[in-house]
């Protein structure tokens, strides 16, 4: 192999092997969601958690009192309790703790 193709044959590989591949698995990370009248409040807990950096998808109907959180190795999960955390209102809070 002539050595110019040779070089640019070894970047390639470099490149792919330090790139984060598009193609890797989503993360899932359950939350356990309480706090008074929380429950009240899904748009909020779904509105505050799709502004964490990374999540892609949020459900909260598949398990009653709590939430999965899909996205990328951008997403974690001490961004996800305080965002829910962060939810609240006059006479109700939400806080959340990550199920292992």
């Amino acid at each position: 192999m002539p050595r110019k193709q040779g070089l640019v044959l070894a970047g390639l590989v470099t490149f792919f092997a330090m790139a984060n591949p598009a193609w890797a698995a989503d993360q899932k990370i359950m939350l356990m969601l309480g706090g008074k009248f929380c429950e009240m409040y899904p748009d909020a807990i779904q509105t505050a958690l799709k502004k964490v950096p990374g999540v892609k998808a949020v459900d909260l109907k598949s398990m009653k009192g709590h939430a999965v959180v899909t996205g990328d190795g951008a997403m974690k999960p001490d961004q996800l309790t305080a965002a829910v955390n962060g939810v609240k209102g006059d006479g109700w809070h939400c806080n959340a703790e990550v199920m292992k």
